[in-house]
């Protein structure tokens, strides 16, 4: 017979292998953003190579949030976080086996890398959809258990961000890359294992709300909410620019900077994993108060500081000291932002609809990410690293601070019952 204990036992063991799975799977990408440039250096290329590759690395993303969102609906959410670790570290693989043997031509790593990133955003989604129950059964705060999965990203970029500097410095990028491929499989392997089924009352209910209907129509139900809810449509554009800026920031700006000025990969690993690790301290504070707070002037001045003041110390030429600590702070600022945009996005979509409005909400806020990272490139061998830092500090702190003009942004302290009023 089983007690409430041992049930409650069971989900947090779940929970935490759930949030373990997101972590190692969120190292590999970090590995591959620091591999993948390098790799491109490495074979002469230029500031503009570099940033077609990222935009190659994160166009898929755009593209398996839009459409993989609707198959994490009906396959369920666990069996899309395997499948989508499985065929992404065997893509991811391929790199470094067709470097060492037949050769790997640039056209040629721009399509595997576009293939490798295509399942990234579905599998994230599939964790993100099997959090609210897993955290309800195992007695946590929405708002904590939000705060853990944005800490386990936290927690992977400072690890990954370590490792990747030291293979890349010592071993090169191909060996970086087998470790990504590696992470891959030891994330489906804690998934398969270790994170628990929905139980059937949970899958019933998805099954009584998605009636048989068709791809194209459920993806159009989940646009249509997206769309209609002005809070969400908000959210959308200010994460968009964000993301955008931080692309060309942390896909290329950074890389050329620290190949340039700072000496190569070793500085770069330093200043991602200070971020990341200073990012993990945010969020963890944070979940203490995070139910105590107003969440819309914590999300303007945490966002507003985690973009701002890094740009403009990099724009300025700052010593490497001066970076680490204004990184630092960016990083202890930014360990809020998530937790509040998850809880708050939690809260509004209805249970069955999760993966497809994630997954679409993901794709519109990471629509900019591959032109950011490619006008980095671009900005970079054109204006320069000072000023295109510079553009990106102003436009940031201009966005950010959008939420203080109320509107919509005043529904974030709300917690609205979700309607399922649009599948009509």
């Amino acid at each position: 017979m089983t007690t409430p204990t041992t049930e409650k036992r069971r989900a947090v063991g779940s929970l935490t292998a759930l949030l373990s799975a997101h972590a190692i799977s969120q190292t590999g990408n970090v590995i591959t953003a620091f591999a993948i440039p390098f790799y491109v250096l490495g074979l002469g290329g230029t500031g503009v190579e570099v940033g077609i590759a990222a935009f190659f690395s994160t166009v898929p993303v755009v593209v398996g949030g839009a459409l993989g969102g609707v198959v994490v609906d009906r396959v369920g959410p666990r069996r899309a976080a395997i499948v989508a670790d499985l065929i992404s570290g065997a893509t991811v693989l391929s790199i470094p086996i067709l470097a060492l043997t037949v050769g790997l031509p640039f056209w040629a790593l721009l399509v595997l890398v576009f293939a490798g990133g295509l399942l990234d955003t579905p599998g994230q989604t599939a964790r993100r959809v099997m959090l609210p129950r897993l955290t309800e059964r195992a007695g946590i705060r929405l708002e904590r258990s939000v705060g853990l999965l944005d800490g386990s990203e936290r927690l992977a970029r400072m690890i990954g961000a370590t490792v990747a500097g030291l293979l890349v410095a010592l071993m090169g990028p191909i060996a970086a890359l087998f470790v990504n491929a590696a992470t891959f499989a030891v994330s489906a392997l804690l998934t398969w294992l270790f994170v628990a089924p929905a139980p059937a009352a949970a899958q019933t209910d998805v099954q009584a709300s998605d009636e048989p209907s068709g791809y194209r129509r459920d993806l159009a139900v989940g646009l249509r909410f997206v769309i209609h809810d002005p809070l969400m449509r908000l959210i959308v554009g200010l994460v968009l620019i964000t993301n955008l800026m931080d692309a060309a920031r942390g896909s290329t700006l950074l890389p050329l900077y620290a190949n340039d000025r700072l000496g190569g990969a070793a500085a770069l690993g330093l200043l991602v994993a200070v971020m990341g690790g200073c990012a993990l301290l945010g969020n963890i504070a944070f979940g203490f108060v995070a139910h105590r707070v107003g969440r819309r002037v914590t999300l303007v001045v945490c966002f507003t500081i985690a973009g701002g003041p890094a740009s403009a110390a990099f724009a300025l030429s700052a010593p490497l000291p001066v970076l680490v600590a204004v990184t630092a702070l960016a990083g202890l600022a930014a360990g809020a932002l998530n937790p509040i945009l998850g809880t708050v996005e939690l809260e509004r979509v209805p249970e069955h609809m999760r993966g497809r409005v994630f997954g679409l909400v993901n794709a519109g806020a990471w629509a900019g990410v591959p032109f950011g990272a490619l006008l980095g490139g671009i900005a970079a061998d054109t204006i320069g690293l000072n000023w295109a830092f510079g553009i990106i500090a102003v436009v940031y702190t201009a966005a950010t601070l959008t939420p203080l003009l109320g509107g919509p942004w005043r529904q974030m302290e709300k917690q609205p019952v979700a309607s399922a009023i649009l599948e009509q």
